[in-house]
């Protein structure tokens, strides 16, 4: 499932639990703020991840003010202020800033983080030509099961390069998945397989992915990040977990390349 929604000033929301989640069991939207605007999150109930893409933004909360500051989403890695329910943010932005939020609900009492560049987890993946470099790209975690097992959520980012695809091969697994786009052009676009489908991703698109196969790609030309966003399953929680379409394992025998064809001559 792929929508786009028109966005402006302030928040804009994608996904609400409860009404239209769609079975992710979270609510994830689009916060905009010019310099001087100030907007509040105060959930009693709710865990909350708000993921800076882009601009410069004081955090206020818990007797703290932190800054963070991310000039554009492709050549910056971001900032994400994660808090438990209860806990008051008040965030300002200093100039034109855009922030994902995403946030479902959790018992649990933990202590807020904000991540900072230096703390994001970080996996090189494809690069080491596999697929003749084809499946090339960042996988950027800021909190998972393994490092934030107090939470009920996972966030990250991808950063799929031009031409390339993520997420691949494709697989599935049993908890669903949200991701919502960027593109470094306007006009950028990729592609989404998931479903049973296959359908255009563009900027400040978000896809819902709750059941079957899945893998991306984006244009050749155009750079794509986007937020990767999981809610745990109650007694099953995300751990990496991953299985591949046994139609493509293949793909990933080390000599997968062998077969490509050269014409007579060269």
């Amino acid at each position: 499932m792929y929508f786009e929604k028109q966005v402006s000033r302030g928040y804009t929301p994608y996904l609400t639990r409860g009404e239209n989640d769609h079975e992710t069991n979270m609510n994830v939207g689009l916060l905009i703020l010019e310099q001087g605007d100030e907007y509040t999150v105060d959930e009693p109930a709710l865990e909350v991840a708000l993921d800076l893409l882009v601009g410069k933004v004081e955090f206020v909360y818990e007797d703290k003010t932190e800054t963070a500051d991310r000039p554009d989403t492709f050549h910056y890695a971001a900032w994400c202020l994660h808090v438990c329910k209860g806990t008051k943010v008040v965030v300002r932005a200093l100039n034109h800033a855009e922030l994902y939020v995403q946030s479902t609900d959790n018992d649990r009492a933990f202590e807020s983080r904000l991540y900072t560049p230096n703390d994001i987890m970080v996996q090189h993946a494809g690069a080491n030509g596999e697929l003749m470099g084809c499946m090339r790209r960042e996988i950027q975690t800021f909190f998972d099961y393994e490092s934030a097992p107090y939470s009920n959520m996972v966030l990250g980012e991808v950063m799929n390069f031009p031409g390339k695809w993520s997420s691949y091969p494709p697989h599935h697994h049993p908890q669903p998945e949200v991701y919502f786009y960027r593109f470094d052009h306007p006009q950028g676009f990729g592609a989404g397989f998931a479903n049973g489908g296959i359908y255009k991703t563009m900027t400040n698109g978000l896809s819902v992915i709750n059941h079957g196969f899945h893998s991306q790609v984006a244009a050749p030309g155009y750079a794509m990040v986007y937020m990767w966003g999981i809610r745990h399953l109650e007694g099953d929680p995300w751990r990496k977990t991953r299985i591949d379409d046994e139609e493509h394992t293949w793909l990933l025998a080390p000599d997968a390349n062998e077969h490509i064809f050269h014409l007579e001559g060269e």
